[in-house]
C-alpha cells in the first residue's frame, strides 16, 4: 500500500522540500519529471500546482497534499467538488515561516480609502471565488476578473484594484500599490481526502507525517545548548536561560557539578553564551535542532 502525496509545484516547492528534509524525508526533484523520488517506499509524490491541489485531493486522485488555506477556501467556494480534511496547519511560506495575506490593493494615487469606495469597480485576482464572496459579505458590488499573472501591473488601466498575495508587501510597494484591506490570511496546510482518513493505515501515515513536519517547523530558528556548572552557580545560570519549558538539570559524576540542557532562539545564543561563561558555565556546546516534538 502507498500514500499518494501532492507536493506543491512553484513558489512553495523549494520550501516544502527543505521542510521535508528537516522532518527526515529526502525528496529528490527531477526538473524533467512531475514525480519526485522520496526515500520512503510507502509514499508516492507528485508535483501539482498549489492552486489545483485541493481539487485533486477532493477528487481522490491524491490521498493528501500540501497547499495554502487560500486555495482550500477557493476550492470550497467552487461548485461540484467534495470536501477535503485538514490534517495539519503548517505555518511556512516561500520566503519565511509566517502567514501570507491576500490583500486588496489600489494605486498609491487612487482616491479609494475603503472597500466601499470600490462599488461598481473591476477587481483582478487569481483568487476569484474567495474574492467574490468577500466583497459580497461587505455588501459591495464589483466585477471580479481572473488574472493569469503579473496582477500588480493591472491597475489602473486594466482593473481598478487587485487582490494579491503578499508576505512582506515589498512587491506591491515596488509597483506603487497601496494596501486597502486584507481579504484572507493563509498558511500552508496538509490536507487529505476523506476516504484516505477513513483508511486506518493511511490515516496513521498522515498523522505521523504531520507530527514530524510540525516538529521541524517548531525547531526552525532554535538551537540546543548544554553546559556544565557548579551547583553553587546554578541559580545564576538558570536566571540567564530562556527555555522552551524548563531547562533539564542532570547530576554529573562529580557531585559538585551538574549538566544543564535547554532550547533557545538561535538569535539569542551569541549574546547569551559569553554571559553564561562569565557566570561560571563550562563546556558550553551549541547544537542545531531538526525537530522539536511538543
Amino acid at each position: 500500500m502507498t500514500l499518494r502525496l501532492g507536493i506543491p509545484k512553484g513558489s512553495l516547492q523549494d520550501a516544502t522540500v527543505q521542510l521535508f528534509a528537516r522532518a527526515g524525508y529526502n525528496i529528490y526533484v527531477n526538473p524533467r519529471s512531475y514525480f519526485p523520488a522520496i526515500d520512503d517506499p510507502e509514499i508516492e509524490c507528485m508535483l501539482i500546482r498549489a492552486q489545483e491541489m485541493a481539487r485533486y485531493v477532493a477528487d481522490g486522485v491524491l490521498d493528501a497534499g500540501l497547499t495554502g488555506l487560500d486555495w482550500v477556501a477557493e476550492q470550497a467556494e467552487a461548485n461540484g467538488r467534495g470536501p477535503v480534511v485538514p490534517v495539519a496547519d503548517l505555518v511556512y511560506a516561500k520566503q519565511s515561516y509566517g502567514k501570507v495575506r491576500w490583500v486588496l490593493a489600489v494605486p498609491e494615487e487612487s482616491a479609494v480609502r475603503s472597500v466601499r469606495d470600490l462599488d461598481g469597480a473591476t477587481i483582478a485576482t487569481e483568487l476569484v471565488n474567495v474574492t467574490r464572496s468577500w466583497f459580497a459579505r461587505q455588501g459591495v458590488r464589483v466585477s471580479v476578473e481572473f488574472s493569469w499573472g503579473a496582477t500588480e501591473v493591472k491597475p489602473p488601466m486594466l482593473a481598478d484594484a487587485i487582490v494579491e498575495a503578499t508576505e512582506t508587501g515589498s512587491t506591491l510597494r515596488a509597483n506603487r500599490l497601496r494596501i486597502v484591506d486584507t481579504v484572507i490570511e493563509s498558511n500552508t496546510q496538509l490536507i487529505a481526502n476523506p476516504a484516505a482518513m477513513d483508511d486506518t493505515w493511511k490515516r496513521a501515515r498522515l498523522e505521523n507525517l504531520a507530527l514530524l513536519l510540525r516538529a521541524a517547523i517548531e525547531a526552525h530558528g532554535r538551537v540546543g545548548l548544554m553546559l556544565n556548572v557548579e551547583r553553587a552557580a546554578l541559580d545564576t545560570i538558570l536566571g540567564l536561560l530562556p527555555a522552551l519549558r524548563r531547562p533539564t538539570v542532570s547530576p554529573l559524576a562529580d557531585e559538585r557539578w551538574v549538566a544543564v540542557n535547554t532550547i533557545l532562539e538561535e538569535k539569542t545564543a551569541r549574546d547569551l553564551i559569553p554571559r553564561l561563561k562569565a557566570a561560571g558555565g563550562q563546556g558550553i556546546v551549541e547544537y542545531p535542532l531538526n525537530k522539536i516534538v511538543l
